[in-house]
């Protein structure tokens, strides 16, 4: 079972609050960005963050109901701030995984001990191209 929810409740009024603004420069972490399915209101939320086949692979510590998780599923798609830029990402995908092979080796245990096994999946967006009749 991944973390309890009253821990991601305490997490989403105090500590990310505080972390936030480091995740988005420390290797490993990272603040998704995302709106919320009704509210449309946007919402940071501090991640585990690794890239992975091109992409990036997030460890869903809290589980895959998650509010942000349905968010970014219900969106297809989020921003990341990760080691200083900003970055649209999509295809997003849950994935069940207990031998953790997407996460660095150091980690796995750490996510093993904490019985975190599904990840988000996501891909970055092209970036549009510009033509000379744009401007």
């Amino acid at each position: 079972m991944p973390l309890p929810k009253w821990i991601a409740s305490a997490n989403r009024r105090a500590t990310n609050r505080v972390t936030g603004p480091a995740a988005t420069r420390v290797p490993g972490f990272g603040v998704i960005v995302h709106k919320g399915r009704q509210s449309g209101r946007e919402y940071r939320t501090p991640v585990n963050v690794f890239t992975s086949d091109g992409g990036y692979v997030v460890a869903l510590t809290y589980g895959s109901d998650s509010d942000w998780v349905r968010n970014v599923l219900a969106a297809g798609g989020c921003e990341l701030e990760h080691r200083g830029h900003r970055e649209g990402l999509g295809s997003p995908h849950i994935v069940h995984d207990e031998s953790r092979r997407q996460v660095p080796a150091a980690l796995r245990p750490v996510l093993g001990a904490i019985s975190v096994s599904d990840f988000m999946t996501l891909q970055p967006r092209p970036t549009p191209v510009s033509t000379a009749g744009d401007q």
